[in-house]
């Protein structure tokens, strides 16, 4: 679970090396003395925790971060009140931006009863010129920021701040770099996420994500397969691959290689059982990938394929570069090709200019695809973005009730959908105990729909055979199989 890299090899005395990750890797030692002159002074250990907000990549982000502080010499600690607390923040919608400012004042109260205590903020959040601003201004108390595209030089700006004993601050406004082969510590011992490139090109007119995470960048594919190898010499039976919009995998390589040709290479190593990915673009979704998806027994039967709205005309305004009948196209060709997929969509309410009309559009693609389920979201204006720059936002008093109306109707089709699997036989990754019943284990069928079985800590990381019982609308409850 815990990936240290060695570096013996490291002359502390000759300086800082100029290429990574051979940089980091000096820093990161050169931390670890710090940590510990700090430590012997405290006559215990420093504790660190890191406070996830956003994504599957931000999740991954912090195994990573969190990999360069244990191997600096820091406990993992829960508890905000660390002698390290480090926010990997995102920033897609306003109200995480609010709830980091809120946090932000419960830190500022345990440093004033703990000055040596180091307060870090990286992320999406970071990248925005007016959120460093006004922490650089209101909250003097914070000592590091850094942003998404130098998470990787997290030990030499920690270092910095150790040394200079001031607000270190160090945004990158973009980067064609991608540098791996750093520690890192996973979340399960059985499944892990995969980066196989970063950035977007969409431009998706709501949408921030390209301005904070960058153009897009694609690990070679070597580089992927050897890590998912080594994961799997580990213990990891299913692997997450991960991207902003993993369908336009490989078009930045000197050597462009498919997103579905990647995962018939990922297919085929020993010990892998499962694959999923997120996240896809209906415009880049191709038909060579649809047929990986249908002839490979490994990658799981789910397709995560937003729509954000049913209305042509707002799809438009949101240059989501497809229409409603293109989408729903789509759609119809993957459930025919794949009948047993479980399909589940992003959808926005409240997108300026969205009339009745519009709104009835999107119910109409929801009535018609029948999505297993789906992320409801109220519009939300992000500063920066064309969007909210368009004239005719639409008022909360109209927002609200059409946001309810469609998670009505979400939750009604989905818990018609579940329950057509009721009595299959099914495989189901047990991934934890069951946080209501301690006989009960809790798995992800490889629609990714989650179950409840009877079973035991000892179940944890297995696949087993289970039979679907009883449909509860959003999971299922099921028996096992001897």
């Amino acid at each position: 679970m815990y990936r240290e890299i060695h570096s013996d090899h490291l002359d502390l005395k000759s300086g800082p090396p100029t290429e990574e990750p051979a940089r980091q890797q000096y820093f990161t030692e050169r931390l670890r003395e710090a940590v510990e002159e700090r430590s012997r002074a405290l006559g215990r250990p420093l504790t660190a925790c890191i406070q996830t907000f956003g994504c599957q990549m931000n999740a991954k982000d912090s195994e990573k971060l969190l990999g360069i502080l244990l191997q600096a010499g820091f406990t993992a600690s829960q508890d905000e009140a660390s002698d390290f607390v480090l926010y990997n923040t995102c920033t897609v919608r306003d109200n995480a931006n609010q709830r980091v400012y809120g946090r932000l004042g419960y830190l500022n109260r345990l440093k004033q009863k703990n000055p040596e205590m180091t307060i870090a903020l990286c992320g999406c959040m970071m990248q925005e010129p007016s959120v460093v601003e006004k922490i650089k201004k209101s909250y003097r108390f914070v000592d590091l920021v850094f942003g998404t595209h130098n998470i990787f030089r997290l030990a030499e700006l920690l270092f910095r701040r150790y040394t200079e004993d001031q607000m270190v601050v160090d945004i990158w406004e973009g980067t064609d770099q991608i540098v791996e082969n750093l520690p890192s510590k996973r979340k399960y011992p059985f499944k892990s996420g995969v980066n196989i490139m970063y950035g977007c090109n969409n431009f998706c007119s709501y949408c921030i994500v390209p301005y904070v995470r960058g153009r897009e960048r694609s690990r070679e594919p070597e580089d992927i397969l050897s890590e998912i190898r080594a994961l799997t010499a580990d213990g990891v039976v299913e692997v997450m691959l991960l991207g902003q919009n993993v369908n336009s995998y490989g078009k930045t390589l000197n050597s462009p290689m498919t997103f579905a040709g990647l995962l018939e290479q990922a297919a085929k190593i020993p010990g892998l059982e499962r694959i999923r990915f997120m996240t896809s673009h209906p415009k880049d979704l191709s038909d060579e990938l649809i047929g990986v998806m249908r002839d490979c027994p490994k990658i799981c039967r789910h397709l995560h394929l937003p729509l954000q709205s049913g209305s042509s005309r707002i799809l438009k305004k949101m240059n989501r570069v497809y229409d409603k009948e293109q989408y729903l196209a789509l759609a119809e060709k993957i459930k025919r090709e794949i009948p047993d997929l479980s399909l589940t969509t992003d959808l926005i309410v409240g997108f300026p200019g969205e009339t009745e009309e519009d709104f009835e559009e999107t119910l109409d693609v929801v009535r018609r695809v029948r999505y297993d389920s789906a992320f409801t979201f109220i519009y939300s204006k992000r500063t920066g973005t064309p969007a909210a720059a368009m004239e005719d936002q639409v008022p909360e008093e109209i927002v609200k009730p059409r946001f309810d109306r469609l998670l009505k109707e979400v939750q009604r089709i989905s818990s018609e959908v579940c329950r057509k699997d009721v009595g299959r036989t099914m495989t189901a990754l047990i991934e934890g105990m069951d946080t209501h019943d301690g006989r009960l284990v809790t798995g992800r069928l490889s629609n990714n729909i989650m179950v409840h079985v009877p079973g035991d800590a000892s179940d944890l990381g297995r696949l087993i055979p289970v039979v679907l019982t009883e449909s509860k609308g959003f999971y299922y409850m099921g028996k096992r199989l001897p």
